[in-house]
């Protein structure tokens, strides 16, 4: 029998995504923002995350009221196990069923929550044993190790530095689409040339052509120096 609700991996995740973004405590209303509920009813199900887990007997959450939310051992356990069959499911549905990586992540929501071991170990084999997800984020070992690679925000960049894209901090579908109409993609390689403080916006060369990439984009672009 599966320990934990689809709602209680969800919220999990979402402690673990904050989380390594650098926030020590999450706070109620990031969380409602982010799933789209209201902060009443994440404050209930934090306070049951802190309680006891059935099995374990150790709480998944520490949280505190008005103080924000971190995860315990417990609950980092649980959040890395299901964001790595989410990161796989998407390796899977772009590069095996041609998804396009502004179109997989709902399915894989729906796909992070089968509980298979099995299963998510042939996956991982199948797919060879991939690193990063489409998106360029990293994915979780089985043994819950994530390695974050060292990346800078586009918009940090200085002139002159060629760097490749390395991840994008935003995943929503009208974001990447809009990334693909400027032709810009993981792996893609800039050229910064200048920056233009009017607007915070950024002039890149990609291969041959010139480009304008404004203050938000640059912002939500991560990127890796070229050696």
């Amino acid at each position: 029998m599966k320990l934990h609700t689809e709602t209680e991996e969800n919220y999990l995740k979402c402690i673990l995504r904050f989380s390594m973004r650098g926030e020590e405590k999450v706070r109620t209303t990031t969380i409602a923002n982010y799933l789209g509920t209201k902060p009443a009813s994440v404050t209930d199900m934090l306070n049951k995350l802190s309680k006891k887990n059935k099995k374990e007997e150790i709480p998944l959450v520490d949280y505190t009221p008005y103080q924000g939310v971190s995860l315990t051992e417990a609950g980092r356990k649980v959040a890395l196990k299901t964001l790595r069959k989410h990161r796989l499911w998407e390796v899977f549905l772009v590069d095996k069923l041609d998804f396009s990586w502004d179109n997989v992540h709902d399915v894989a929501e729906q796909l992070e929550h089968v509980d298979s071991v099995e299963l998510i170990r042939a996956l991982d084999k199948f797919l060879g044993y991939p690193k990063f997800d489409p998106h360029g984020d990293p994915i979780p070992t089985e043994a819950g190790e994530l390695e974050i690679p060292n990346t800078t925000l586009l918009s940090e960049v200085p002139a002159g530095e060629k760097v490749v894209i390395a991840s994008v901090v935003r995943s929503d579908p009208d974001f990447l689409q809009y990334l693909g109409k400027l032709g810009l993609a993981i792996n893609t390689r800039l050229e910064v040339q200048e920056h233009l403080p009017f607007d915070e916006s950024i002039q890149v060369k990609v291969e041959e052509k010139e480009l304008i990439i404004n203050g938000n984009v640059a912002q939500n672009l991560k990127v890796q120096m070229e050696a």
